[in-house]
């Protein structure tokens, strides 16, 4: 299993001469399983390119996998090629919620004024399925998926094949409720998601001099994903959602941070990057 980044900026897209090395696309995260169908996780608008640049050739269904339904993480979706032909199937998965199903949730931005195109009118061939509460499986692979402190239903998740886990927490804050160091693990938010996880992608928005303003909005400073990788036992910690507003050389300085955080580990704290190939 291998997964490759296509988008890992967080809030709104930002391309520019500024981001030229990380990426300007939001959340998209391809993950290709040794086995099975194509996975995908969030819809940012880095899905477009990877709707352009993807083999589908013998492809007959597709996983999208949704942390929750923010615009930065489903924005690219009327945009993914698969969408718009009758070959493939697409399944998208996401967070339930009491008030409506997910396809109606997505019908509010696929349809007029949002979107051209109303999703009943889409020719793709889509199912919509709520994120179970077991562990349940696509192809080869086995994933679980756990709500998240972030504002609205969020949830992130863990993908295993062949004993090598990835987890996915792409929107994420775990000191809301303080510092974690000494909290039990049941109190931790996420924690039995990334336990011992081989990659943790993890949301790494903020700087510590930021976070006190940003309390309850959601995401993590640098320091809060390091201490959330080491307190979970993650081996290797890939920063994500980058802040808009962060240039190539404000994301070197942060992955240079993360570095000094993380001590002598080992697998040293890499910063996401649009074409980022992560192995397991």
């Amino acid at each position: 299993m291998h997964a490759t980044v296509w988008g890992c900026r967080g809030s709104i897209a930002s391309p520019g001469p500024e981001t030229v090395r990380y990426g300007g696309n939001t959340a998209c995260v391809e993950v290709r399983p040794e086995h099975g169908p194509l996975i995908v996780l969030d819809a940012g608008t880095g899905i477009r390119r990877l709707g352009i640049n993807c083999d589908l050739e013998g492809v007959r269904e597709i996983h999208l996998v949704l942390t929750h339904l923010h615009l930065d993480h489903v924005e690219g979706l009327g945009f993914f090629s698969p969408l718009w032909g009758g070959e493939v199937t697409l399944h998208i998965w996401g967070p339930s919620s009491p008030v409506e199903g997910l396809a109606d949730r997505i019908a509010h931005y696929l349809s007029p004024p949002l979107f051209p195109v109303e999703l009943k009118d889409i020719p793709g061939t889509i199912s919509f399925h709520d994120v179970p509460e077991d562990e349940w499986k696509i192809g080869s692979v086995r994933l679980r998926a756990q709500p998240i402190a972030h504002p609205g239903p969020t949830v992130g998740y863990r993908i295993e094949e062949d004993g090598h886990s990835l987890a996915y927490l792409p929107d994420h804050e775990p000191a809301l409720a303080g510092h974690f160091g000494a909290r039990a693990p049941e109190w931790i938010s996420g924690f039995s998601l990334a336990a011992h996880a081989d990659v943790l992608v993890h949301d790494a928005q903020f700087t510590e001099g930021e976070y006190p303003a940003k309390i309850g909005w959601g995401h993590s400073s640098v320091a809060h994903a390091v201490d959330f990788a080491r307190r979970t036992e993650a081996s290797r910690l890939v920063l994500f959602h980058h802040d808009p507003a962060r240039s190539d050389e404000d994301l070197d300085r942060l992955g240079q941070h993360a570095q000094e955080l993380w001590g002598e580990r080992g697998n040293s704290p890499a910063v996401a990057f649009e074409g980022m190939r992560i192995e397991l």
